[in-house]
């Protein structure tokens, strides 16, 4: 382990998995939640930061670290088509949907292609900036960790005696690195059994990272992932107060690591912020769960067991709210062609494809269409710039004047761009109005609790409580944290 000065300032940024602002406050007011009452007396509070759509952890763990949306980093989403490599990825929706794409390949995808290939080469991550710097960073938990430094993961016996694959992986990572119990910090074995998902849980982030406390090696940057509230909120619906004070409890056993609650926050900047939100799904399945393969027939759709073949003409991956629709042969059935089938199911919200420069956006039932394009004399809100033709109103999205403002559908043009230079092929993206979830072949789904990776505001905007300076992001996305973390913790000569 690397020592660091300890006299320096140093920055803990705690992702809490669906943390969001509604049942946040909910809990502030009615709940016994020490830890965060504590931070928010000493924090600025942003409810409303943007995430990337889709609003899965993988995507938001990689805007996040490169500063950058999917366009420019190369995750689009949990699940997307590899047109070189002719096959779907799944970095972990459902155990079923990873057994019939292949269990080895699919482990390989998130434990080593996922940091090593699939995130673009020519984006830098916050590790590798800091390490450039000479600054020492620790990714706890996270599944998106690429830096400089090699480090070995070490796949459990049991997974190896049912799977085949290599005792040891390695790959690129931060200088402090823990990836449950395959790669840890401390000698504890507490919450690392397959029983705990082999340390991806809270307990075993909040164990390994106290760790570092107690043995004075905080490193200037930590990165700490909190998962298990997604799960809770996945089951209960979004007004769930029992994860949040689970969580809590756990925000109690990292301050008592310090030798006071005042020490924690006096020499440390924290950032406590959610990854993504979730939207509601109904009660009677028949309605709230949209069927798409249903909505497409009769075009022959890739079956995952059996991969990609010649006679499919559409290949499906399905990230809960959101799904990419790809067609395999654009001539034989056309992208508009997908759009017309989508349109008939009012329960959709958004369609969207890309054709030249254009992006061109409608929905579900009898909604209009428009599309735009970067660049000319519009602004949004966000500095930046378009063009658009059309009943914009499809996505919520004001023009008065050439100012460009957003409703339900934050950051709406630039997301939707993003997403749809994100990868190679030719696909609609399509998401589906709060109250629903898509589901395909083996795609998990959550009626009367809810779910995410949807492009609505439910699912897109974050809770972030900042504590130890009063500098604040250019704008309230995560793709905007970045820049703003490498200000607080590098001098400004050397953060070019």
């Amino acid at each position: 382990m690397i020592a660091v000065n300890q006299t320096e300032k140093r920055m803990v940024m705690l992702m809490l998995d669906t943390l969001m602002d509604k049942p946040l406050q909910q809990a502030l007011k009615n709940e016994h939640i020490p830890a965060i009452k504590y931070f928010m007396e000493h924090a600025e509070y942003y409810p409303g930061v943007v995430a990337p759509f889709p609003t899965m952890s993988v995507n938001v763990e990689s805007t996040l670290l490169t500063g950058h949306y999917s366009d420019r980093h190369g995750v689009p989403a949990l699940v997307w088509y590899k047109k070189n490599e002719n096959r779907v990825i799944n970095y972990g929706t459902h155990v079923f949907e990873l057994v019939k794409l292949g269990l080895t390949k699919s482990l390989y995808d998130v434990m080593y292609r996922l940091n090593n290939k699939h995130l673009r080469k020519d984006v830098k991550t916050i590790h590798e900036e800091l390490q450039a710097a000479g600054k020492i960073s620790a990714s706890i938990n996270p599944l998106v960790h690429r830096g400089h430094t090699v480090k070995e993961i070490t796949v459990p016996g049991l997974m190896r005696y049912f799977i085949n694959i290599n005792k040891t992986i390695k790959t690129r990572t931060s200088d402090t690195f823990v990836y449950g119990r395959l790669s840890s910090l401390s000698t504890l074995k507490k919450h690392s059994y397959i029983w705990n998902k082999y340390g991806f849980n809270n307990n075993f982030s909040v164990q390994e990272f106290s760790y570092l406390i107690k043995t004075n090696n905080l490193p200037h940057f930590s990165l700490v992932y909190f998962p298990d509230h997604d799960k809770n909120v996945h089951k209960k619906g979004p007004i769930d107060l029992e994860g949040i004070k689970e969580m809590d409890k756990q925000l109690q056993t990292i301050l008592e690591s310090f030798p006071t609650w005042e020490e924690a926050l006096k020499n440390n900047i924290w950032i406590i912020i959610g990854d993504n939100g979730q939207a509601r799904v109904g009660k009677n399945k028949q309605s709230a769960l949209v069927e798409i393969r249903r909505l497409l027939k009769p075009l022959r759709i890739t079956k995952l067991r059996k991969g990609v073949r010649k006679e499919d003409q559409i290949v499906l991956a399905n990230n809960l709210r959101s799904c990419f629709v790809y067609t395999l042969n654009h001539e034989e059935v056309p992208l508009t062609e997908i759009a017309e089938k989508l349109k008939r199911d009012d329960r959709i919200d958004m369609i969207a494809w890309k054709s030249n420069d254009w992006i061109y956006v409608t929905s579900g039932g009898d909604g209009g269409e428009f599309k735009f394009k970067q660049g000319n004399d519009l602004k949004d809100e966000y500095n930046q710039s378009w063009t658009i033709e059309g009943e914009a109103s499809v996505l919520d999205v004001k023009i008065q004047g050439k100012a460009v403002t957003y409703g339900d559908y934050p950051d709406a043009l630039q997301r939707l761009y993003s997403t749809l230079h994100s990868h190679a092929g030719n696909f609609v993206v399509t998401s589906v109005k709060p109250g629903h979830e898509f589901i395909t072949e083996s795609s998990p789904s959550h009626p009367k609790g809810a779910s995410h990776g949807g492009f609505h505001k439910g699912d897109s905007l974050i809770p972030m409580i900042v504590t130890g300076t009063d500098c604040s992001p250019d704008f309230l996305r995560i793709v905007d944290l970045k820049n703003w973390i490498l200000n607080l913790l590098i001098p400004k000569e050397r953060n070019n």
